[in-house]
């Protein structure tokens, strides 16, 4: 049965004293990190293959890291059934996102990903403070994304099928990051090893000629880790103190994201364009506020080894 200690009992509580906003603002940096790698792994790897690479190198760094087969060992029947579509999600939805950007402009599937997004931000917005944000926001997304009307049926429907599972993403992973006796990143870890057969079996296919590929495999790391490690951790460290709609909204700011690394790390000088669209989203950033009902406020932290009585001396996990 496993054991904890007090050191890392300690940096569970270290977590917490960094604003929740912060560790979305690293999510919102990586979140266009990783996709500039996987252009380049398109040239040698199809996107199917390059999805498998991506969940299976975070899958296995997660398991150095968090060794997440203990969170299923002890889970409950719902536990498992959370993980287990958690994981399907992860899988099919990235699987999507490649074969969509695939076949059109990365802009046009990014603008219909933020649609069942912010129609999240609108369902929790209960003040016309909020709806007034959500709508700016809604025109800052639309402003700041040139939606194209090109391209094949095919690649409309994997790009609906995208953000249609990145909405679930939202309510899965916000679930996992609050749920009792289940640690955020522990669960996340737990949905990405269950995720590795389902990515297997639909674009192991496509990545197996190039798994003796050296410069391949490097980059499939350095996707998996810039695109499914760090900003999933990040979303799980904010998911757990941020009502859903408050973050919900916050993923917004994503385009505006891709604006500043576009000018910083490609040279690409925004618009007038570009800079009303980033305007009214901080506008709508700065508008909203958070829910101050009992059900949005932040529950007590629980670590994957907490029991149901609250936080426990150093000491074995109880059997579930």
């Amino acid at each position: 049965m496993y054991t904890y200690t007090h050191a890392e009992h300690n940096r569970s509580m270290r977590s917490r004293t960094v604003p929740p906003q912060t560790y979305f603002a690293g999510s919102a940096l990586f979140h266009y990190l990783g996709p500039a790698f996987a252009v380049l792994l398109f040239a040698r790897v199809a996107p199917l293959g390059v999805a498998w690479m991506r969940i299976a190198s975070a899958a296995i760094v997660f398991a150095v890291w968090r060794r997440p087969w203990r969170v299923l060992k002890f889970a409950d029947a719902r536990t498992v059934r959370t993980l287990l579509a958690l994981g399907a999600v992860l899988a099919v939805m990235n699987s999507c996102f490649y074969e969509a950007i695939a076949r059109l402009p990365l802009g046009t599937v990014s603008a219909i990903e933020f649609l069942p997004v912010i129609l999240l931000a609108a369902i929790g917005a209960r003040s016309p403070r909020n709806l007034a944000a959500v709508a700016l926001a809604t025109g800052g997304v639309y402003v700041l994304i040139d939606v194209r009307l090109r391209g094949g049926a095919l690649g409309y429907g994997l790009a609906f099928a995208n953000a249609t599972l990145f909405a679930l993403y939202i309510v899965l992973a916000h679930r996992v990051s609050r749920q009792p006796g289940l640690g955020g990143i522990d669960g996340l870890a737990a949905a990405m090893l269950l995720a590795v057969p389902i990515v297997t079996a639909t674009g192991g296919w496509r990545a197996a000629p190039h798994l003796l590929d050296p410069v391949a495999i490097g980059a499939g790391v350095g996707v998996g880790i810039t695109s499914s490690v760090i900003p999933y951790v990040c979303d799980q460290l904010a998911m757990a103190r941020l009502p859903r709609q408050t973050y919900s909204l916050m993923v917004s700011l994503l385009p505006a994201t891709a604006t500043v690394i576009g000018l910083i790390v490609l040279g690409q000088t925004p618009t007038a364009r570009d800079l009303l669209g980033v305007s009214l989203i901080v506008v709508a950033l700065a508008l909203h506020r958070e829910a101050t009902t009992a059900a949005a406020a932040p529950r007590p932290h629980r670590d994957a080894r907490v029991g149901r009585e609250g936080l426990r001396r150093p000491g074995t996990l109880p059997s579930r």
